[in-house]
């Protein structure tokens, strides 16, 4: 009853079968899996169409249709993709369609998704945001400045409100 036959195959994906699964699941026009392994470091832009898994250390943006952080990866900067799935450490913004992070995974920064999922034991700390399309980029707000009014004195005690108060020493009054 729970023998394992020739075609079954292992219910536990290493990080590059995982990546290269992620590829065989979209269509044919998509470019394959690139795999950046632990001893890469890259400074810069990583743009694919594909999927894409780090192990190693990025320091700029990335985008991809398909990306997996492994558990020995580090991702310093912007990450735009289809899905995200975390188990490393990013700094650095998200805007992902659907967004994983796994047991282990630790983010700093914002999160912009249409789905999310937080497994126990992920550390996220930042502001999360649902979109519709968390690909599209938003022109950003320009704050609201306050209307600029000049100090007004106080009837009563003379001091004007607003203003700089400097500390003085010795006597004050009348001595």
């Amino acid at each position: 009853m729970f023998t394992k036959t020739k075609g079954d195959t292992p219910s536990g994906f290493t990080p590059a079968q995982d990546a290269v699964r992620g590829a065989s699941s979209k269509p044919a026009s998509r470019v394959g899996a690139s795999i950046l392994c632990s001893d890469v470091q890259i400074k810069g832009t990583v743009k694919t169409g594909g999927a894409l898994q780090i192990d190693g250390k990025v320091e700029g943006d990335i985008t991809a249709g398909d990306v997996t952080i492994g558990s020995s990866g580090e991702i310093l900067g912007e990450i735009k993709a289809e899905t995200l799935r975390v188990k490393g450490k990013i700094t650095g913004s998200i805007r992902a369609r659907r967004v994983e992070l796994e047991t282990g995974a630790s983010v700093q920064g914002d999160i912009f998704h249409a789905a999310l999922i937080i497994q126990p034991d992920a550390n996220f700390e930042g502001q999360v945001k649902r979109e519709e399309n968390p690909l599209k980029e938003s022109a950003p707000q320009p704050a609201a400045a306050p209307a600029a009014t000049p100090p007004q004195p106080n009837a009563n005690s003379g001091f004007v409100a607003g203003a700089p108060v400097t500390p003085t020493t010795g006597n004050v009054g009348n001595a």
